[in-house]
């Protein structure tokens, strides 16, 4: 049986326009749907919520990874570009993931990411599910 370390709780409102707020009160913001698909932008959007959640994560596990090969990730970057598509009137999601570590080689930073890849918590909950393509530049 797992052990429950931590639970977030955001309600939404008014969905795609509408307003996210934490129970803790650190996310209190409004959201719209970005004028790319129609609506009005001016305020973040699910697909930028989730792209932001999950870099963080990512470098994270990277770190996790790395910290045995004693990797130094200092000025390590994650790009997650979510995208919201649509085909045959029906919609989901696909992720591009860009890995930038300065102090190691494409090669040597793409294994990292894809030892990485496995232990995220993010995209463990997407292996399947969406198509994402992970690569270091």
């Amino acid at each position: 049986m797992s052990n429950k370390l931590y639970t977030a709780e955001v309600t939404a409102t008014g969905g795609r326009d509408g307003a996210v707020k934490s129970s803790d009160g650190i996310i209190d913001f409004e959201v719209h749907k970005p004028e790319a698909m129609g609506g009005k932008g001016g305020a973040t959007n699910p697909e930028q919520l989730f792209a932001a959640a999950w870099s963080s994560c990512f470098l994270g596990a990277m770190g996790a990874v790395g910290e045995k090969d004693h990797v130094n990730l200092k000025d390590a970057t994650v790009t997650v570009k979510a995208s919201f598509n649509e085909e045959d009137h029906s919609f989901f999601l696909s992720a591009e993931l860009e890995i930038h570590v300065p102090s190691l080689s494409i090669e040597e930073a793409q294994k990292l990411a894809d030892k990485a890849h496995k232990v995220c918590p993010y995209s463990k909950a997407t292996k399947g599910n969406i198509e994402v393509s992970i690569k270091a530049i």
